[in-house]
């Protein structure tokens, strides 16, 4: 029988010619377990926040890939072990290219000149706005920092004498809108806020009518002040007089039963819209009779008659220490200054004055 060929004497049939080779197949690892790769030898780009292991073919264990805390905010992440070691072997997983406004190891804070916008998620592509701070009327936030709101809430640190949300104009009582600030009116009441001139009560119909000049945005068209605040002790001259306090009569003094009678510091003055704050230092406290235990450091103080009425008494000047006597609002927690409180220019003698008074006459 004849052959067609042969290999150490054992036969080879012939194949046919019209057969057609048989293709190679390479086969192709489907990854599973948030792995990626040829092989499935490495994690896929979000899930490095553990080392990668492969698995155990003996105990049946995945070690699966451990998906980076970014927040939404990212789009892939690296495995780091400095970060792996400090976390006491938790995590290790540092975000890349944070988008959206955000930074941090998780992209979980907003950048320099943004906040948190507290009424959207975290994740959320907008959570993170720009702050609308005035640059002229605002300070940094931090000292260190060049971010001009809280980064928390977008809040404004205004200059001296300046008010608004956005820190974009003067107090009522305040003028001359420039980067150091503010500077208080020298008048019985408002005055102009671009020249200091003291305003009559047609200056105040402009202001009403809206037809009063804005220097700073011709937009606005006079918004300058809201109508609540303008007033002044123009219009309530005998309700709203600033009167000069004095520490004379200890049963006057005694009768008032102050919440608290402090040495302050004015840091600064800020317009809430609805409310007015005072940012004041406490240098100390004589006295305290209040819900919320006062120390030494930055307290608020919250000037109701400012707000009531447009006055601007007591008078609280940025940079000026004060001997503080007010009411607190327990319901609120906050500590009050109106046209009830002892509010005058700190002195030695003044302030051992009043000690006296307080550890000799007043029962409170």
């Amino acid at each position: 029988m004849a052959s067609s060929g042969g290999i150490g004497g054992l036969l080879i049939p012939s194949v046919p010619p019209s057969v057609p080779p048989v293709p190679q197949v390479h086969g192709k690892c489907v990854c599973r377990h948030n792995t990626a790769g040829g092989h499935c030898e490495r994690c896929a780009p979000l899930y490095n926040d553990q080392p990668w292991q492969p698995a155990n073919g003996l105990t049946g264990a995945a070690n699966e890939c451990r998906k980076c805390k970014c927040n939404g905010h990212a789009e892939s992440c690296h495995f780091d072990w400095g970060a792996w070691l400090e976390s006491g072997q938790r995590s290790g997983g540092v975000c890349d290219g944070c988008q959206h406004n955000t930074e941090g190891r998780h992209c979980q804070s907003c950048k320099s000149g943004f906040y948190r916008d507290p009424l959207r998620p975290a994740s959320a592509p907008d959570s993170c706005k720009p702050c609308a701070c005035h640059p002229v009327g605002s300070v940094p936030f931090h000292l260190s920092g060049d971010s001009l709101c809280d980064p928390s809430n977008g809040d404004c640190v205004c200059k001296p004498g300046v008010g608004g949300p956005h820190c974009d104009r003067c107090m009522v009582g305040y003028w001359g809108f420039q980067d150091y600030g503010c500077r208080p009116c020298d008048c019985a009441g408002d005055c102009d806020p671009f020249t200091g001139d003291c305003m009559s009560g047609s200056d105040l119909e402009l202001y009403h009518r809206g037809d009063y000049p804005s220097a700073h945005n011709d937009s606005e068209h006079g918004s300058i002040f809201r109508v609540d605040e303008l007033f002044s002790a123009l219009h309530y001259s005998e309700k709203c007089e600033c009167k000069e306090h004095v520490l004379g009569s200890p049963k006057l003094f005694c009768s008032m039963k102050y919440a608290y009678v402090l040495k302050v510091k004015v840091l600064s003055a800020h317009d809430k819209g609805s409310h007015a704050e005072v940012d004041v230092k406490v240098r100390k406290v004589l006295s305290q009779n209040t819900k919320v235990k006062i120390q030494r450091g930055r307290v608020i103080l919250y000037p109701e008659s400012w707000t009531a009425r447009g006055c601007t008494c007591p008078i609280l000047n940025p940079g000026v220490e004060y001997l503080v006597a007010g009411h607190e609002d327990r319901r609120k927690g906050r500590l009050v200054v109106n046209m009830k409180s002892f509010v005058k220019p700190w002195r030695a003698s003044l302030g051992r004055k009043a000690v006296q008074f307080l550890k000799a006459d007043c029962k409170w």
